[in-house]
């Protein structure tokens, strides 16, 4: 057991203490309020990270993971490892060299941008469960949903590191499993809510470093 995962047991409500360590941000409005790829750069972190995700995972039958551009993708693709099935990115517009369905979103800043996925990504009623890191205002995940409808697969899941209240993503857990790291009930929800969380007062980089062999 590492240091810092020895330090913080019990935070978040649970065992999940790899959410102790995610960074605030540090360059200002146009960015995230947060990032969470220190959880990925500690490899005890991530590992707890997929392992709890798997577990509350149980319930749901996937074929593919799908994750959104970009780092969905990272999330993503270590989930449908796990899960034994493929992974699906799902990219801004004018990256893919293949015939691609799109369609347009508005992202957590209120910028308007354009999303695809290759045509034919698969077969139809293909179950797919959709990756992002954090959602925040549900645009983004929006947009990823419209595609996956477009070409008739069924969505029967989404995955975050944490989903905000809002109205957006109240529909969401209506419609959808939603399993997300940060537990909906906790005192963690309310902080990711807030956009502000308590251990941001105690934030050090060190606390993610990866160990070094």
């Amino acid at each position: 057991m590492s240091a810092s995962k020895a330090g913080s047991t019990g935070y978040a409500g649970g065992n999940r203490w790899y959410l102790n360590i995610m960074s605030p941000n540090t360059k200002g409005e146009k960015f995230a309020w947060l990032d969470p790829t220190s959880i990925y750069i500690n490899g005890d972190a991530f590992h707890d990270l997929l392992d709890d995700l798997v577990a509350d995972l149980e319930a749901v039958t996937c074929d593919v993971v799908g994750g959104l551009d970009a780092m969905g993708f990272v999330l993503g693709s270590a989930l449908a490892t796990r899960l034994g099935v493929g992974f699906l990115p799902i990219r801004k517009a004018g990256k893919l060299c293949v015939d691609t369905d799109s369609t347009t979103f508005s992202n957590y800043s209120g910028r308007t941008q354009d999303m695809e996925m290759r045509k034919p990504a698969f077969a139809a009623n293909t179950k797919v469960l959709l990756v992002d890191q954090w959602i925040e205002t549900g645009g983004t995940m929006d947009g990823a949903i419209r595609l996956i409808e477009q070409q008739g697969g069924t969505v029967v899941g989404l995955v975050a590191i944490a989903m905000e209240d809002n109205a957006k993503t109240a529909g969401y857990r209506q419609r959808f499993p939603c399993v997300t790291a940060v537990l909906q009930d906790s005192d963690l929800q309310q902080q990711c809510n807030r956009q502000d969380l308590d251990s941001f007062t105690s934030y050090d980089p060190s606390m993610a470093f990866p160990k070094i062999r």
